[in-house]
């Protein structure tokens, strides 16, 4: 017979009701033993806030290196910076866990999930620690403003979170996925139409972009495109529900400028001044070893021309919300789950070893119709988790006890001069990075052997270009120690379950 497996809380639960029968039988008295259920879930509580409309503009992989409202002056992206002229900015956010999949259960929860777990996702080929769908624990941020009367919505085309098993829709009225994103399985013909050597580095081998050129088989005009397709649909949410839906929560989420680096040619060209005739690089290698200059330059234009893509339809979402008066009544908040490398170091994307400031740092900026906020720059380290419980706070509501995030709303009214924390801790599958003012780590956090350990000294090297571990031994065994320290806080706070019958049943998630 086959041993039934159990997990910790049935181990507890059993524990608890054979110490129960071991006293009765000592006491010799005949007793009706009951078992104590598991504790339900907390759920979101009713509540009323002061009525403000929220509009959450979510992009993925756009650095706050690649906005201009934060400093850069050759990428065009007026729209965006339009909406930071009005808006408070954050210059040192960052996220505390990555990449997409992780994040989103940060940015969906208020919740720290570092350090994270390595469970088995069925029909998914992310295989990292984090990369899963909500516990059956968490409450969602969209599930929070609905018990407080919000009509709640999300458009998106981040097919991770749509995945088998994924619930990132959870507490939504309406939600829209708009397919063909990547690796989205949307089309499967005609196969005899795909040259995937014109989208390739003669150095890449198999079938790379092969999905994603069957989605974009038949885009012709700009609107086709992913990120016009997006905020399309977003602003034909505004204009069905804007009037009724009093007040409304309004996510979007554009995939773009995440790879594949794809955009309209128009906005390929603003950026391509070299005499280029090869393939179309719209996922480039990892580094630019093997690459032409022509190549990297391409490679980059990609990138570029998608960012200003994606500001050109922000802009025209965010005209309508001005023509549909909606800007005296809502909040408007833009930020990124992360950024990439664009050549650095030699690297191009982002990977788990280069938690470097172009790959975490992230733009964060909210406009409050009620506030003069008119483009103020506010320094201090900020997370992903303190994002919802900022925005509950600015909506006058209280968060759930789950919340582990803090509110960053002194820091906006200018009570508090200096950020959250003073140590951010980032963690990306089995490695992480420990940043402070002074110093950069990067290591590996799970057991095994470690790859090289970068150290950067950030009042030398802002750029975090050159490793200087070597030399630096006593800060990077500091800065591990910080690191270990965040992990055992972590303990217990970051697990969870997947089932939504309580008492579980027998068969427990899968964890290494």
């Amino acid at each position: 017979m086959a041993q039934r497996k159990i997990n910790r809380r049935q181990f507890v639960a059993a524990g608890t009701a054979a110490a129960g029968a071991a006293q009765v039988a000592c006491s010799g008295k005949q007793q009706v033993v009951q078992a104590v259920p598991p504790p339900q879930p907390e759920q979101p509580q009713e509540q009323t806030g002061n009525g403000l409309n929220l509009i959450l503009i979510c992009v993925d992989t756009w650095g706050a290196n690649y906005v201009g409202a934060y400093g850069n002056t050759w990428i065009k992206t007026p729209n965006v910076d339009r909406l930071a002229a009005k808006s408070a900015l954050f210059v040192d956010a960052y996220p505390e866990t990555l990449p997409t999949i992780p994040t989103r259960r940060v940015l969906y929860t208020g919740r720290r999930i570092f350090p994270t777990q390595q469970i088995v996702q069925p029909d998914d080929q992310v295989r990292i620690r984090g990369w899963h769908q909500l516990f059956a624990e968490d409450i969602t941020f969209a599930e929070m403003l609905r018990k407080a009367s919000y009509t709640t919505a999300l458009i998106s085309d981040l097919y991770h979170t749509f995945k088998p098993n994924k619930n990132f829709h959870r507490g939504f009225d309406c939600w829209r996925w708009i397919r063909g994103q990547e690796q989205d399985r949307w089309e499967s013909g005609p196969k005899s139409k795909i040259d995937v050597a014109a989208f390739q580095h003669p150095t890449q081998k198999g079938p790379g972009p092969f999905q994603y050129l069957l989605n974009r088989l038949d885009w012709k005009k700009e609107e086709d495109w992913l990120a016009p397709r997006v905020f399309t649909d977003a602003m034909r949410w505004l204009d069905r529900n804007a009037t009724e839906a009093k007040p409304f929560y309004l996510h979007i989420e554009s995939f773009s400028p995440h790879e594949y680096w794809d955009p309209f040619d128009a906005y390929y060209r603003l950026y391509m001044k070299s005499n280029y005739k090869g393939p179309r690089l719209i996922q480039p290698p990892l580094t630019t070893k093997d690459m032409s200059e022509v190549e990297v330059e391409h490679a980059r234009a990609l990138y570029f021309g998608l960012v200003t893509m994606v500001d050109t339809w922000v802009g025209k979402f965010l005209n309508k919300v001005e023509s549909l008066g909606l800007m005296k009544n809502t909040m408007v908040v833009f930020l990124a789950d992360h950024g990439t490398m664009m050549g650095e170091q030699g690297h191009l994307h982002k990977l788990e070893t280069r938690l470097r400031h172009q790959v975490t740092r992230v733009p964060l900026m909210i406009y409050d119709p009620r506030k003069n906020y008119d483009g103020r720059k506010i320094r201090g380290y900020v997370q992903h988790p303190d994002v919802v419980p900022s925005l509950l706070e600015m909506l006058g509501l209280k968060p759930p006890k789950r919340v582990t995030g803090e509110s960053f709303v002194p820091m906006l009214a200018g009570a508090r001069t200096t950020g959250l924390r003073d140590t951010v801790i980032t963690g990306w599958g089995i490695h992480a990075s420990v940043r402070t003012p002074e110093w950069n780590y990067i290591t590996r956090w799970t057991p095994g052997d470690n790859f090289a350990e970068q150290l950067y000294n950030l009042q030398k090297d802002a750029d975090e270009l050159t490793n200087v571990v070597v030399g630096n031994r006593a800060v990077a065994s500091e800065y591990r120690k910080k690191l270990d320290a965040y992990i055992a806080s972590g303990r217990g706070v970051t697990e969870g379950t997947f089932k939504t019958d309580f008492p579980e049943s027998d068969t427990p998630a899968k964890r290494s």
